[in-house]
């Protein structure tokens, strides 16, 4: 599509060089949840102290599988993520159990919980005595949803200045909080992190409530897995995607530790659990007439946040319908935009309806479940390839104790959570597991009734020409490696 002397090849563009990959990932993981999550986190944890050490070793955690990851997307170099590895390793049933949960609920509810974010952010000034009214804040949603929606379906080069700018933006705003807590610790301002203090508990500290602590920094973590997503677009993707990952990854956690220390310098335990919005809180106690930069930056952070979900998750939906799992039409590209329009539209659409239902805070827990368990699955999936397939091509081969710790680590804190919330980690597995029957109808199930394949050529048919689609021609060189190993195993 690109280049015209490749027999008119359409294909996706590879357009993320290594800023925009480093971007992709920040822009990911910085979206709403350093915002929410750290009022979560205290409740938990129940110390200031406990607190930032899980701040710390969440970020410490998602290193430990942002580099598992690393081997595996240079070993399988898709897009799609945990979702083609899955697919790769496991077999299609699980691939498609993590698909179905994705599609169906935790990429939709993320993005309706982070435009509802950038919506009441946006619209908290002109409400200063007030919540923000309900239709105001869902219709303004939907307008940044459907308005990045355009946007991702004109260019893939416009989707990624955007995430390259907000996301220096979204550093710039964290950076503009760390200055003014370190200013106010250097003045003193720092008696809830005196180890005497910072350690005093709330109520009895229990592993279960711990293990809740880190699910919740996990949904200000996740999106660390995201440049996986969208591994067929990056620019030589075996030297670029490991290095994005080294530099993101603890950059972000570093920033994330000392955000939360610079609430702490102006806010007490007490204060901060009563916030809605933390960051508002902390500005209105520190930047005087300026604290109105606080929701602006809030609201970029979300904004960038949202384009970085529509996509990569329009990816998923790519990656799922070009292996059978989804109708073929998400598999379509436009001729000569070379973007996945069907599938960002099918992503806009379900998170509108998510917004319209309402109760979004509701289904935060059930995603913050399925998204852990599936990071355990693709890691456990990386040691069962390094048995299975000892000969397999590797341009990175990590240690072997760092899958294994990931896994430990991922055990103990699922099982406690599974004690400690059994109806939410339940929850979480019922809506997983209703894919079953789906895949063994849509997908296992190969001698439908003719009119069924009628409807669905039907459908398809009338969405390429509405959509100007048509299905991509495979890169050879990026997936003749893994081929060529597949034979010689």
């Amino acid at each position: 599509c690109s280049d015209p002397s490749k027999s008119d090849r359409v294909t996706l563009k590879k357009e993320i060089g290594l800023m925009s990959a480093c971007a992709i990932i920040i822009g990911n993981i910085i979206g709403s949840g350093i915002f929410i999550s750290p009022k979560g986190v205290l409740e938990h944890a129940g110390s200031v102290g406990l607190s930032l050490i899980v701040w710390m070793l969440g970020g410490g955690i998602c290193t430990l599988g942002s580099m598992c990851y690393a081997e595996l997307g240079v070993t399988i170099p898709k897009s799609g993520g945990d979702y083609s590895y899955v697919t790769e390793i496991f077999g299609g049933l699980v691939g498609f159990l993590l698909l179905w949960s994705a599609v169906l609920i935790m990429y939709p509810t993320t993005l309706a919980v982070i435009a509802l974010t950038f919506s009441n952010y946006v619209l908290q000034p002109a409400f200063q005595n007030c919540l923000p009214p309900y239709i105001a804040t869902r219709l303004l949603a939907t307008i940044c949803i459907l308005f990045l929606t355009w946007v991702n379906c004109s260019s893939v080069r416009w989707a990624t200045r955007i995430q390259d700018v907000f996301t220096v933006g979204k550093l710039l705003a964290l950076a503009l909080i760390i200055v003014v807590g370190l200013v106010q610790i250097c003045r003193g301002h720092y008696d809830a992190l005196r180890p005497s203090v910072a350690f005093e508990f709330s109520g009895d500290p229990s592993v279960g409530q711990i293990a809740l602590a880190f699910l919740q920094a996990s949904f200000a973590y996740s999106g660390w897995n995201f440049l996986n997503y969208v591994t067929e677009e990056v620019v030589e993707p075996r030297k670029n995607l490991p290095r994005a990952i080294y530099i993101s990854i603890p950059l972000v956690t570093l920033v994330y530790t000392m955000t939360n220390i610079a609430y702490f310098s102006s806010m007490t335990p007490e204060e901060l659990l009563a916030s809605n919005a933390v960051a508002v809180t902390f500005g209105e106690k520190l930047l005087g007439i300026f604290s109105w930069v606080m929701p602006i930056s809030v609201a970029l952070s979300t904004f960038g946040g949202i384009n970085g979900y529509l996509f990569t998750s329009s990816r998923l939906c790519f990656s799922g319908a070009r292996e059978g799992h989804l109708p073929y039409l998400l598999a379509m590209i436009h001729l000569k935009n070379c973007t996945p329009i069907p599938a960002l539209l099918v992503c806009c659409i379900a998170t509108i309806i998510i917004l319209c239902i309402g109760e979004t805070h509701n289904l935060i827990n059930y995603v913050s479940f399925i998204n852990y368990l599936s990071y355990g699955v693709t890691i456990a999936g990386l040691l069962y390839l390094r048995k299975k397939r000892p000969h397999l091509h590797r341009p990175i081969k990590v240690n072997m104790l760092i899958p294994i710790s990931y896994l430990i680590f991922w055990a103990v804190l699922l099982c406690f959570s599974l004690y400690s919330e059994p109806v939410v980690c339940g929850l979480g597995m019922v809506i997983m597991l209703t894919g079953v029957p789906v895949y063994f109808i849509g997908v296992h199930w190969k001698n439908k009734p003719k009119w069924i394949y009628r409807v669905v050529e039907r459908v398809t048919y009338m969405g390429q020409k509405l959509c100007f689609v048509v299905f991509p021609q495979e890169d050879p060189s990026e997936t003749e490696p893994l081929t060529a190993s597949k034979v010689n195993d």
